[in-house]
Formats: structure tokens, C-alpha cells, sequence
């Protein structure tokens, strides 16, 4: 009868011997960290044709970018690059919210920055902003090389239902008023042969254009000015 009781007091004692978790401080899993947030860009300003920068050279310039710091933000990443050559230069691991880039005079240029926070792998973006860097007697500048829009790169597309594609880009000119035509090259080559004749200098951004199923093409679009031209990079995309 003895053991039996101890028994029962025994397992009293365990049932009731709290239900803590195992560590009794009220906590749990600790928050997730907060991830950084978004860049705000203020130089050089979106758009701006002269950059004129501090000259190292007959072909070069020293380039002052700087943001707004953001939130929960340990370092910051700049990405400028050179829109004729698609070469970009990246400064990482940044502290603080300014730095200096040499680049090469006469060129257009679109930069970000991406800031980051050591306790996450999330990270927050800035917006993407354009300029030229001055270069010597430049009175008129070259368009922005066109943002190229739909087929997306690396892309699949169906075709209408009279075999057509429909391509769209964006455009943009550092110099005030002037007007803007484009030419569309679509090829199974390279994107670099002769365009047809009813896709040169057109006014409009987006063109229909007949296909062949299940092929490869290659696309770029050329902005003119009247004066000076730009080239977009090429985009790949297959048909169905």
C-alpha cells in the first residue's frame, strides 16, 4: 500500500510539475530581422545631360553618386553602367552614402544601389536612374539606348492568330524637344541584319511584326534623334 501511494506522488509530481517549455522565460522563437529598406537616389539626378564630374583626363571623369540612408541598412552596393557598352561597375560593401566612380567621358550611364543588412539576406533597391557624362564639343547628345520591353529576354511567346509577335520598348533623349524614331531589327541571326523597311524610323514604341513558330530570334531597336543614334543590347526569345 506504501509503494502505491509513493507511486501515485511520484506521478503527482511529475504531471504537475510545470509546464514551462523548458526554459521558463515566457519567450519563444526570437522576431525575424527586419529586412532594409528601399534606396532613395538624389545624385547624379535622373535624366541630367551634362554631368560634367571632376576631369582626370582627356577621356575620363570622377562621378560623386550619393543616396539617402535607408533603414536598417549595414552597407550599401553601387551599380553604374555604361548603356552603349553594357559594362557595369560595382562598389560594394559600402558604409556610408556617397562614393566616386571614374568614368569614361561622352557616355550614357544608369545606376541603383542596393543596400543590405548583415542579419538577413533580403535586401532593398533604389530606383534606376539615367545620365551622360559630359564629353568635350558634345552640343547634342545621343538618345538613351532603348529599354527594351516584351519579348523578355530568354522568353517563350505565342504568336496571334495571324502568326504576328508584338514587340515594345521604352526610349528617352537627354536633349530637350528633340523627336525620337526608332528602328526595329528582328533576325534568326544576331539581331545586327538589315531591318525591313516598314519597321525603320518609326514613330511609334511597340510593332506587330509575322514570325515562324518554333524559332530562335534575335532583337535590338535603334533611336535616332535626326542627328545622333543609340543601340539597344540584344534580346533573344523563341516563338511557339
Amino acid at each position: 500500500m506504501k509503494k502505491l501511494i509513493y507511486l501515485f506522488l511520484v506521478l503527482f509530481m511529475v504531471s504537475c510539475g510545470g509546464e514551462d517549455g523548458g526554459g521558463g522565460d515566457g519567450g519563444g522563437d526570437p522576431p525575424p530581422p527586419s529586412p532594409p529598406g528601399d534606396v532613395t537616389l538624389t545624385a547624379p539626378t535622373n535624366g541630367k545631360v551634362c554631368e560634367t564630374g571632376t576631369s582626370t583626363s582627356d577621356t575620363k571623369s570622377n562621378v560623386d553618386f550619393s543616396w539617402a540612408a535607408s533603414s536598417n541598412t549595414s552597407t550599401y552596393d553601387l551599380q553604374v553602367t555604361n548603356l552603349n557598352t553594357s559594362s557595369a561597375i560595382n562598389k560594394t560593401g559600402l558604409t556610408s552614402t556617397n562614393t566616386t566612380v571614374e568614368l569614361d567621358k561622352g557616355q550614357p550611364y544608369i545606376w541603383k544601389v542596393i543596400s543590405k543588412n548583415t542579419s538577413t539576406t533580403l535586401t532593398g533597391t533604389s530606383s534606376s536612374w539615367k545620365f551622360y557624362l559630359a564629353g568635350p564639343g558634345i552640343t547634342n547628345y545621343a538618345p538613351f539606348p532603348a529599354e527594351l520591353k516584351s519579348p523578355a529576354s530568354g522568353s517563350t511567346v505565342s504568336r496571334s492568330s495571324d502568326g504576328k509577335v508584338t514587340f515594345s520598348w521604352e526610349g528617352s533623349d537627354p536633349d530637350q524637344g528633340d523627336e525620337l524614331k526608332y528602328t526595329l531589327y528582328v533576325d534568326k541571326t544576331d539581331g545586327k541584319q538589315s531591318p525591313a523597311s516598314d519597321l525603320t524610323n518609326i514613330s511609334a514604341k511597340t510593332a506587330d511584326v509575322a514570325l515562324d513558330a518554333e524559332t530562335l530570334y534575335y532583337w535590338r531597336v535603334k533611336t535616332s534623334d535626326g542627328t545622333n543614334s543609340s543601340f539597344s543590347i540584344v534580346y533573344t526569345f523563341r516563338t511557339e
